[in-house]
């Protein structure tokens, strides 16, 4: 039988040359770059022309620089007159934007990577960091070796937990039951930090009502984490002098998932354990410019610096700055428009360096809603499963190695990208490409270098004006907010609330009660397996960048089962099945984890094109930010007899 970690990889080639669809083969042919351009800018004036600017949607690039998505959401807003515009954050951190912004203001992590090695307690919640986010584990392996402890909330038992203390092997979707049983612990424990609570937060009774319920016996056949293990856990995060909460796409990519990110900082509040060197809220973003994107304005409800559009005041800055009128309403999020494709409502897309044709929920139907738009526009460095559905293709710079500019990590930290190398045949810096879109139709802006566009969104974000290029050399990269250029912010935010002085603290922090919410795509007879996804450290996303490459580790997708699911199933370590969920079925072959528990399986999207695991998942999103919920499908698994139309 035929094995997938065979396959002859698909190979992406690198764009050189713009391409447009000919209209009588319907093919993609090359074209020089006036014809491209003169036809990308047609198509948007077409359908902007006839069906209103809210038909146009843009989809920024969070592994391009600043500077691009500056430009980028400029485009969308100052030319073509719409707040449509979006990025691959919607996919993954959203939710924890949306909660940190609720509570603080503001939607970056509050600390850097440097407190996690200046830190008693570790808690890394729905995150295998050490295959997703490795650069930022090494500071955690710093912190442990330093005498942090570390526990580990997953429903795997990741190569994360093997470094952990204690691992909280929690079923998929009960993260609010464990974190309210948690909550409710220290609470009536007397471990709560009442002293905090009363000065600097809100809305405490409601939350500690909210918890009540959730006691450790109740938790633990909700979760299937053990009562003990619970309670370890809540007098550990307690009683800590400094504690990091650390979470990701765990957390994060479920239909609840601000739900989620906010019953994970009602125990920072509860415990005082943010504000503070060593201690608080670490959401790791998986992409080298996921922070940098929303900083941007590169998002549908922010304007640069995170500056929110329905705020006359705002609004009038931005207007004046940019000589335009903006809309004041939130635009659509990447899931909106897509809803919007499906209605007839969105009728033309620029995608720059994203595949939502691969990246996105329930994947086919993707597909299907993408075909339909009247114009489609990708910028890109791969010709990617977007690009070969493209009206037009135009070839752009790699950001991390054919361009300047700047990005934004996880810790809010601003780093100079510098250019090394020249982009291939006659691939252009997307700034440039941009500009020239800009320029057809009807603005001529006049950005000589990413300096020109990084200074004109310092004048207009107080968090990045003190962040010169010069400065940005000199320190090795400056965490934002930084609105003066005679000094450094400290590392930590919102440090405010621990001010003596009432009037120095600004708005309370409020709790957010939330409520247990159980994955929409409920598991039966019929598909009685949960199927949970994640990243792999040897892969990256869609497989474009990394799936034309043999890995030293494996190759390929799998199906993940533990030994007594493989058992149960009669099937080994290789051996191909049908995996089917109530949207679709792929075939894969089988990887034995003994991390995984009865009833649990695993798999990633690095290898869409030989297994496409996003048929499998279920377009539940979560109403506040938009982000589908990868984490928790029903499946079913079949062995396959010796000849089939098994796809079918």
């Amino acid at each position: 039988m035929a094995r997938n970690r065979n396959r002859q990889p698909r190979r992406y080639p690198r764009l050189t040359h713009p391409l447009v669809r000919d209209p009588a083969s319907g093919e993609l042919r090359r074209a020089t770059w006036e014809q491209a351009l003169d036809r990308a800018a047609a198509g948007f004036a077409a359908a902007t022309g006839a069906y209103g600017a809210d038909a146009f949607g843009m989809f920024s690039c969070s592994r391009a620089t600043n500077e691009m998505n500056y430009v980028a959401q400029k485009f969308a807003r100052v030319v073509m007159g719409t707040n449509n515009v979006d990025s691959c954050n919607r996919t993954c951190h959203a939710p924890s934007v949306a909660g940190l912004s609720a509570v603080f203001g503001s939607g970056g992590g509050t600390s850097s990577y440097a407190e996690v090695e200046d830190t008693d307690l570790i808690v890394m919640w729905g995150s295998n960091a050490r295959f997703a986010h490795p650069i930022f584990f090494q500071h955690v392996l710093k912190g442990i070796h330093n005498g942090a402890r570390m526990y580990a909330v997953d429903p795997r038992r990741t190569s994360t937990a093997e470094w952990a203390e204690s691992w909280l092997g929690l079923n998929v979707g009960t993260d609010i039951p464990l974190a309210h049983a948690v909550g409710r612990e220290i609470i009536h424990s007397g471990l709560a930090n009442r002293a905090f609570i009363d000065r600097a937060t809100s809305g405490f009774e409601e939350y500690a009502a909210e918890v009540e319920p959730w006691t450790l016996s109740v938790a633990e056949k909700v979760t299937g984490v053990p009562a003990a293990a619970i309670r370890d856990l809540a007098h550990a995060y307690a009683t800590a002098e400094r504690a990091q909460l650390c979470w990701t796409l765990g957390i994060t990519e479920h239909h609840n998932g601000t739900d989620n990110v906010r019953a994970l900082i009602n125990l920072s509040l509860l415990t005082g354990h943010v504000g503070r060197h060593g201690s608080g809220l670490q959401p790791l973003r998986g992409q080298n410019n996921v922070q940098g994107g929303g900083d941007m304005g590169a998002i549908p409800n922010r304007l640069p610096g995170f500056q929110d559009i329905l705020d006359p005041a705002t609004r009038i800055k931005f207007e004046t700055a940019w000589d335009v009128v903006i809309q004041p309403r939130y635009g659509l999020n990447l899931t909106e428009m897509f809803e919007a494709m499906e209605e007839g409502r969105l009728r033309a897309v620029y995608c720059v360096g994203e595949n939502p044709a691969q990246s996105e929920a329930d994947s086919e139907q993707a597909i299907r809603r993408l075909k339909a738009l009247d114009h489609l526009v990708v910028q890109d460095i791969f010709l990617t499963k977007t690009a070969e559905l493209a009206d037009v293709v135009l070839p752009a710079t790699a950001a991390w190695c054919e361009t300047d500019g700047t990005t934004t990590n996880s810790e809010r930290r601003v780093q100079r990208v510098r250019k090394a190398v020249n982009p291939p045949g006659e691939a252009r810096e997307d700034i440039d490409i941009i500009c020239e879109l800009a320029r057809r139709l009807g603005r001529d802006w006049k950005f000589t270098d990413a300096e020109e566009v990084w200074n004109e969104l310092r004048s207009i974000s107080p968090d990045h004006f003190g962040m010169t290029y010069e400065r940005l050399e000199e320190h090795h990269g400056i965490q934002w907010p930084c609105p003066s250029t005679e000094r450094l912010e400290p590392s930590y935010l919102h440090g405010r609330l621990w001010a003596a002085d009432p009037a120095l603290r600004g708005p309370r922090a409020p709790f957010g009660p939330v409520k247990h919410d159980p994955p929409v795509d409920l598991t039966d007879e019929r598909y009685p397996i949960r199927l949970t996804t994640g990243r792999r450290l040897d892969s990256y996303n869609t497989g474009v960048q990394s799936g034309s490459f043999a890995s030293p580790l494996r190759r390929g997708e799998y199906i993940e089962l533990c030994p007594e699911d493989a058992e149960r199933y009669g099937v080994v370590a290789d051996e191909e099945v049908r995996v089917a969920s109530r949207r679709g079925a792929v075939v894969a072959p089988v990887w034995i984890d003994p991390g995984l528990r009865p009833g649990l399986a695993f798999m990633t999207m690095h290898f869409p094109d030989e297994v496409d695991t996003n048929a499998l998942t279920i377009e539940a999103n979560c109403p506040i930010a938009g982000t589908a919920e990868f984490k928790a499908s029903a499946i079913r698994i079949e062995k396959l007899p010796v000849s089939a139309d098994v796809r079918s």
